[in-house]
Parts: C-alpha cells; structure tokens; sequence
C-alpha cells in the first residue's frame, strides 16, 4: 500500500463533513511487557498539523516532535492505559477496548464522531471502525502518534529500574535477546504473564 500523505489522510476526515471528530488508536498489544496504550484525540479541522501519518511510518525524532505540537494543538486529547496484571485477568483485546474506551470518555467535548482503527467499542455513541486506520485517517494517526510515543518513554522510564531487560531498545516488544533476558533473569513486575508463558 502506498504511504499516504498528511494531506490526503487530512481531506479523508474532513470528507466525513463531522466537526467534533475523534481519532482513537492504540499502542502496545504485542508486547511481552508493559501497559497497552489508548489516545484519543480531537484536532482544529481548519489547521491541518504537517507530517502527521502513521507513527509505524515515522522516525523516533519526528513522532516526538510531533508528539509535542498535537498536545498544543489539540481541541482535547487524552492517553490512558491497562497495566499488565488486567491485560492478563481479561485479554489484550479486552484490555485495549478498555484503554480506548476510557481515553475517549474522558475528552471534552464528547465526540460527534469517533474513528478506531479496526476495532469497535460499543456504547460511546457514533464510531466507525476503519481498517488500516492509523494510514487513512488523520485524526487515527495523530492518536497513534500520541499512544506511540507516550507507550515508548515509559518502556524507557521502565528500562531505569530494570535495565537486564533492555526496555529501552524493544519496548518489550519479544525480541531474541529479550526473550533471553526472561529466561536469564526471570521475569519482572512488569511481563505479561499470559503472554510469557513459553519463556519461563
């Protein structure tokens, strides 16, 4: 699929003719650690924020910077999370509905129109859920900017207190030589142990 530019992914959302329009994405539900991350987040439809795209698609030092000028520009945004200990008592699905649903309840004003990438909510009035999200809508995208970049400073934040794993440099993700850190050191406070039952 070709990369679509911030303008094309902009002209998308304002097509819909919602003002009010949110954006919902999430980071995070790979991972063998850490939380999942929800964003959601309402933009000013008559200033469009360039290089806003999916962050999969963007550098490190472009998401952060883009990271910054969305919280300033934002009509209202909020980020949340589930911890490990309830991704494990009730799914990853279920825990990133909740993340998402608990991100979007907590914006002011409430949405018109919320946009997900891929999956449905239920019970947060009028949502479309759209495939591939976060590379056809721009408000998906600045969420999943949003959810990136704060899921990834507090991997690094977590990488201070237990640096064996290298937090910093996968994110938890289950790369090879985290997976060998599991086995090696066990696991932390902080693994999903659903999802490392194969390594320990």
């Amino acid at each position: 699929m070709n990369k679509k530019t911030t303008e094309e992914l902009f002209d998308f959302d304002l097509s819909l003719g919602v003002t009010a329009l949110c954006g919902i994405d999430e980071a995070g539900r790979g991972p063998l650690a850490g939380p999942v991350v929800a964003a959601a987040v309402i933009l000013p439809q008559s200033e469009m924020i360039a290089g806003i795209n999916d962050s999969k698609r963007l550098s490190e030092k472009r998401r952060e910077a883009l990271y910054e000028e969305i919280i300033q520009k934002a009509v209202s945004f909020s980020i949340q999370s589930v911890d490990e200990e309830e991704i494990d008592r009730i799914n990853i699905l279920q825990a990133t509905r909740l993340a998402m649903r608990r991100a979007v309840e907590a914006l002011s004003p409430t949405p018109k129109l919320t946009l997900i990438d891929a999956v449905t909510l239920g019970g947060i009035g009028e949502e479309r859920a759209i495939i591939k999200g976060d590379a056809t809508s721009y408000h998906i995208a600045a969420a999943s900017v949003l959810a990136k970049v704060w899921r990834d400073r507090y991997m690094v934040a977590l990488h201070e207190q237990y640096p064996e794993y290298g937090f910093d440099k996968h994110k938890g993700y289950g790369t090879k030589a985290h997976i060998e850190a599991i086995r090696k050191f066990g696991p932390c406070p902080h693994h999903r142990r659903s999802f490392i039952g194969n390594f320990v």
